[in-house]
């Protein structure tokens, strides 16, 4: 059988920390940003990290 290969997309979309959990970007910063206060666009550019009941499967697709 075929060694399983790692999903490219999310690959560059993830990051695991030290810790063991997964780092992500926020959404809704791309476009539309006019109507956004600059409080909340400073706190979109920082990252987050995935809920714990996604873990599992971004897991799988970065680490298989």
């Amino acid at each position: 059988m075929p060694k399983m290969k790692r999903n490219s997309s999310a690959k560059k979309r993830f990051q695991v920390t030290g810790s063991g959990k997964i780092k992500r970007k926020s959404a809704y910063k791309r476009h539309i940003l006019t109507k956004k206060s600059t409080k909340r666009k400073r706190n979109l550019g920082k990252d987050a990290f995935v809920s714990p009941g996604d873990e599992k499967n971004v897991k799988l697709m970065i680490l298989s």
